[in-house]
């Protein structure tokens, strides 16, 4: 009966002691997760969506600190686990008021097959990787499973299709046709949404993770958003519209709708409008297509009627998980990363009074400095501000270079930049002893930190691409650009006479290339993070061995402390992967 179920179950939310699972199944039908101790039972009917059927169903009343296998059922037949599962059961879990709090993160997933040759071209799932040694009892060099694994966009990739999804396109429509091979539709989503989460490890990891995302571009097509001028592109082509309405609209049944708390559906326009079509046809399975479709189109076409950003506590503190990609504002002569409701929204979100303010954006927030400079000006040329010649130069570059990162958009990142340093130093309640941007995108790893004499630490840790290197040859560009662009972006900036950046900052950890999955250990006033691997170097290949990459503690004393000592260094336990470079690297900048 495991084939009821398409996809899931998948643990999203874990608020206090409720947890939502989200599933797809076969048929309609009802969904019922049941706890293996006789703890209860919860259900929820489906609702479909263009002949899919999916079911949210939320348990509450889960014990502290304790953590509880389940199992799901579909009408009454159990359906999960699989009776010949070689993985141990999934299970749920409520966090105890005190204690460590554990997240993984990281971003820029491909999903093709995991043998010789994509290892080659694709290198290690690193995801898939940490699913399998979670499944054999290994946790890490953190000792204990994340509480949390937060994916920080790209989960799928709709415009560069393997060659299992460019065949299932292939069987339903010529591809000679726009849009070719990238997604065109509900239908093709849903099964890139079947390969990428589909694969045996990783569907039991996310039975058992909660689970936190959010998009970035590939999600829907790359460079998404990037100016007025790519937006007037897209629209002039006969696809676009089916793509980006077919995209946000899976991406609110696949992604978002687990990132919800059960108070914040309540008032969620698409699922307020579920439970209005059930109470008015109770013994019906409801059909929500025309409303996702026409909640899907408004969204795009009026991003300020729908907020995709979201916060989430961790114990004593609070993450908050950033859209930089649909809220933009696109005129270029208010060009911001935010449209103005989604800035005045991060900045009530932005306060002290928490151990640590985790800000989580796709897109990171601090490139290394001298990237981030290179991005300020290519904003002025192709804004026009160094002469018409040579806008379109500009805006050649930033599409085809994907120079569009919060250094491009010099407006809203000097805003943010002043709601951080106000919460840094207090103004916006008690400084929190950190404050960490958590991103992906740009297929490297570092951390870097801002200059400060005083206040909370300011730190931006980037994990990406979970699987999806950089060729070789760009590697050399991205070093070169972490380290070397930090000289010539400054005389570049000087000559276009642009402004300088509301803060300094210096990187104290790589870049590394590897596919990884960022952890993250927070504990009290201590973080400790780790980048985690896979190696088949005497491994099979369908079971490649975890590596670590990278281990370091980051010591984060109370705000308003003295800063002499060493902000990171290499745990005692760090011995695989890169450490030898990082030991070198890791001490403040001298």
């Amino acid at each position: 009966m495991a084939a009821e179920l398409v996809l899931g179950p998948m643990v999203r939310r874990v608020e206090g002691t409720s947890a939502a699972v989200w599933v797809e199944t076969a048929r309609a039908a009802t969904a019922t997760v049941r706890l293996t101790d006789g703890g209860g039972t919860w259900s929820a009917p489906t609702f479909a969506v263009h002949g899919h059927h999916y079911a949210l169903v939320e348990v509450t009343g889960l014990r502290r600190g304790g953590r509880v296998a389940y199992e799901v059922l579909v009408d009454d037949v159990v359906a999960w686990p699989a009776p010949d599962t070689p993985f141990p059961a999934s299970t749920l879990s409520a966090r105890a008021d005190d204690g460590p709090v554990r997240l993984a993160f990281g971003s820029c997933r491909t999903s093709v097959p995991h043998d010789d040759v994509h290892h080659l071209t694709h290198g290690v799932d690193a995801l898939r990787t940490y699913a399998l040694a979670l499944a054999d009892g290994e946790v890490g060099p953190l000792g204990q499973a994340p509480d949390l694994l937060l994916l920080l966009g790209d989960q799928v990739y709709a415009d560069a299709t393997s060659a299992e999804m460019r065949e299932f396109i292939e069987a339903r429509r010529d591809i000679t046709e726009e849009p070719g091979d990238e997604l065109a539709d509900f239908e093709e989503y849903a099964h890139l949404y079947r390969l990428a989460w589909g694969e045996p490890a990783l569907r039991w990891l996310l039975s058992r993770l909660p689970t936190l995302m959010i998009f970035d571009d590939h999600d829907v097509r790359d460079d998404w958003n990037t100016s007025l001028t790519w937006r007037r592109q897209m629209e002039a082509t006969t696809w676009w519209h089916g793509r980006i309405v077919a995209a946000l609209g899976s991406y609110w049944v696949y992604q978002h709708l687990g990132n919800l708390s059960a108070a914040e559906r309540e008032e969620d326009p698409l699922w307020v409008e579920l439970q209005r079509r059930r109470a008015a046809a109770p013994a019906e399975e409801v059909d929500l297509s025309d409303a996702v479709d026409a909640f899907a189109e408004r969204a795009d076409r009026e991003p300020e009627s729908y907020r995709w950003s979201y916060t989430h506590p961790l114990g004593g503190s609070r993450l908050v998980v950033v859209d930089s990609r649909a809220a933009r504002e696109l005129d270029p002569a208010r060009r911001s990363m935010l449209d103005d409701a989604e800035m005045r929204w991060l900045d009530d979100q932005l306060t002290g009074g928490v151990e640590h303010l985790l800000v989580a954006t796709s897109l990171p927030f601090l490139l290394p400095m001298g990237l981030h400079r290179v991005e300020a000006l290519d904003e002025a040329l192709a804004g026009g501000r160094l002469g018409r010649r040579l806008a379109t130069a500009g805006e050649w570059l930033r599409q085809e270079l994907d120079l569009e990162h919060w250094g491009a958009f010099s407006r809203s990142f000097a805003a943010v930049a002043r709601m951080v340093t106000e919460v840094a130093d207090g103004r916006r309640g008690a400084p929190p002893s950190s404050v960490l941007f958590l991103s992906g995108d740009v297929h490297f790893s570092y951390i870097t930190e801002v200059d400060r004499a005083s206040g909370s630490r300011m730190l931006q840790l980037v994990c990406s691409p979970i699987r999806n290197p950089l060729p070789r040859a760009l590697r050399a560009v991205a070093a070169l650009g972490s380290h070397g662009a930090r000289p010539l972006g400054a005389l570049l900036s000087r000559l276009a006479r642009l402004p300088e950046p509301p803060w300094r900052w210096h990187g104290i950890a790589g870049p590394w290339f590897d596919n990884n999955l960022a952890v993250l250990e927070i504990d009290g006033g201590q973080l400790r993070t780790a980048w985690l691997g896979g190696r088949v170097v005497g491994a099979p290949e369908e079971r490649p061995d975890l590596a670590v990459v990278a281990d370091l503690e980051l010591d984060v004393p109370p705000a308003g402390s003295a800063r002499g000592r060493p902000l990171a260094r290499v745990h005692p336990d760090g011995r695989r992967g890169l450490l030898g470079r990082l030991r070198r690297r890791t001490g403040r900048r001298r």
